[in-house]
């Protein structure tokens, strides 16, 4: 476990895509490959803030804004630095640059069995208002379906 130092939030760039795969490769069972994150940066509809301590990415979360809607498509904080209230500064951020970009609502999928991520969206403000059956196709766990209006 790190100890709170400062961090910044950035934007993604192209050449951030080797970190995005390793922080990917920590927290999730089913990772996206190095062609998604591309894909994803190269689509205008999408925004993707970096969590980084000094120059190491550590976080990354990002969404899609479809009309007037952000769809967050991952959020996610390297194990050693999860308890740090690091997820909490990435969602606040996306939040908002959702606004700046004229969001009306942020939804996103959350699985089932993740109390802690849940409970830290509902602290922000989300509601769950739906239930994605067999979502994750890894273990086809059930996704609550979150949304914020801002």
């Amino acid at each position: 476990m790190h100890k709170r130092t400062d961090f910044v939030i950035r934007k993604m760039t192209c050449q951030d895509i080797p970190a995005l795969l390793e922080v990917e490769t920590d927290v999730f069972t089913t990772t996206w490959s190095e062609q998604a994150f591309l894909d994803e940066y190269n689509n205008p509809l999408t925004t993707y803030l970096l969590i980084c301590e000094q120059q190491q990415v550590i976080g990354y979360a990002g969404f899609w804004l479809v009309v007037d809607e952000a769809q967050i498509t991952n959020v996610a904080v390297k194990q050693n630095w999860q308890g740090l209230g690091l997820g909490r500064e990435l969602m606040q951020a996306l939040i908002k640059e959702a606004r700046k970009q004229k969001a009306q609502s942020i939804s996103l999928e959350v699985r089932a069995s993740n109390l802690v991520a849940q409970n830290l969206y509902t602290s922000l403000g989300f509601q769950e208002v739906g239930i994605r059956p067999g979502y994750y196709l890894d273990n086809q766990e059930n996704a609550l379906l979150m949304q914020l209006i801002i």
